[in-house]
């Protein structure tokens, strides 16, 4: 898989400090895998969860959520948000964004009419 904002990913991860390991191993085996559903995201990391339309994963045991979407058909993976499990938890994140499927069809329907 392709990780697109494969470098804000890691300066979050500066920013928080102390996950950076367990955030560079989730890097090391996303780029290895070649998913083609939760299914066999869930292969790779058993704790991933669809919610609001992105996937999200446990990362440092359940210290951190990494919220991304992840478009199977192009095998890319796109990086939103790195939080805090009480960050996560007041759901702040999910407010100011549409899903991602949702904004991959809008963004193909916009692309589609300038054509």
């Amino acid at each position: 898989m392709r990780i697109i904002a494969e470098s804000t990913l890691k300066r979050m991860a500066e920013d928080h400090g102390d996950c950076l390991e367990q955030v560079a191993t989730w890097i090391r085996l996303v780029r290895a895998a070649r998913w083609h559903n939760l299914m066999e995201v869930r292969e790779t990391f058993a704790h991933a969860d669809a919610v609001e339309g992105f996937t999200v994963f446990n990362i440092k045991g359940n210290d951190y959520r990494l919220i991304v979407g992840i478009d199977y058909q192009w095998e890319r993976v796109y990086i939103k948000h790195l939080l805090t499990h009480a960050e996560y938890d007041k759901g702040d994140w999910a407010l100011p964004i549409k899903s991602f499927s949702a904004e991959r069809s809008s963004a193909t329907s916009s692309l589609s009419s300038e054509l």
